[in-house]
């Protein structure tokens, strides 16, 4: 009697101690790394950190309770990126979400083996992050703003909401590879809309100050100014939105941000979707797939973002049916 309660004793254990090891498993606190771009106290930096965790918490995950967060600041300090690579790799996290191109060429120098899903990229086969988009081929995978082309429309977009404007500005900065093909996919539609171009290269708030008050003389409704995606304009954006009232330049951005902080128009691939998107692939590494498997995907989804109260101070009255298109109308 006593031996079949015993061999009973064992049999139960044996189902119970898979269960309970697994339930620990499952608690077990996992651990994101993210290098950020941006500046810690940046009110972007925040939002884009809110709509991760948001979409991680609606795919189970609780911070403080089976996952927690180590956050780096790199705030565009390009002597910080490998700094803290080295140290997020260092806490040898079970993945690590990187914020622009700077942030996953410091990781890929920091590791080849620890999963790294990135958001607000550029060109990441032409960076050499990945081997192709449908098969990274390594341990980095993740989401990038639209192809150069999309560049193109910002110089329409200006047209149309400053039809005087003859001659725009192009803010770039020249370490960053992606500006050329941002201005290449502009100048193949500059003369179409008989708008000429002048590329200015600036990488910080003096540079800027002194860009402007150059390319601003001349009548002030035939001059115009376009910033595409950049980390350096992102840092500087109040800086370059104020100059620009200043100088009553139309401006066209090409992210919505900047038109939430006073800028005129922006059109460009909307960051909160790539946020809630590489939140899903971290919720699939952290579940057991590779990011060898992940295909590299591009943002489907553009924002066109108006602002009247800015147009209104500079004189300009938007067309009815650029309003009509837009995905977001700030009175």
């Amino acid at each position: 009697m006593r031996r079949r309660n015993f061999i009973k004793g064992i049999a139960g254990s044996a189902v119970v101690w898979p269960l309970a090891v697994r339930a620990q498993q499952q608690e077990r606190v996992r651990r994101i790394g993210v290098l950020m771009n941006l500046a810690e106290d940046d009110p972007e930096a925040s939002a884009r950190i809110s709509t991760f965790v948001q979409r991680l918490s609606q795919l189970g995950w609780t911070e403080g309770r089976n996952f927690q967060i180590d956050y780096r600041w790199a705030a565009g300090e390009s002597e910080l990126f490998g700094k803290f690579a080295g140290e997020l790799v260092a806490l040898a996290p079970d993945a690590v979400l990187a914020v622009g191109n700077q942030s996953v060429a410091a990781l890929r120098q920091a590791t080849r083996t620890l999963p790294v899903v990135f958001a607000n990229v550029v060109d990441p086969v032409g960076s050499g992050f990945v081997s192709s988009l449908a098969r990274p081929g390594g341990n980095v995978t993740g989401f990038f703003l639209a192809e150069f082309g999309a560049s193109g429309k910002l110089i329409e977009v200006l047209r149309e909401i400053a039809p005087r404007v003859t001659r725009a500005a192009v803010l770039r900065d020249p370490i960053n590879p992606a500006s050329l093909s941002h201005l290449a996919a502009m100048q193949s539609v500059a003369p179409m809309v008989g708008i000429e171009l002048n590329p200015v290269d600036v990488q910080d708030g003096q540079e800027i100050q002194r860009a402007f008050d150059a390319f601003a003389r001349g009548p002030p409704a035939a001059v115009g100014l376009i910033v595409p995606p950049s980390p350096m304009a992102a840092l500087h954006r109040n800086l370059i939105i104020r100059l620009a009232a200043q100088h009553r330049l139309p401006a066209v951005y090409g992210l919505r941000f900047y038109a939430v902080a006073g800028g005129l128009i922006s059109y460009g691939g909307s960051t909160a979707t790539l946020y809630q998107r590489a939140a899903e692939y971290v919720d699939r590494i952290l579940k057991g797939e590779q990011p060898a498997n992940l295909p590299v995907q591009e943002s489907t989804k553009f924002e066109l973002v108006i602002n009247l109260k800015t147009a209104k101070a500079l004189g300009l009255d938007v067309p009815p049916s650029l309003v009509t298109r837009a995905d977001e109308v700030i009175e």
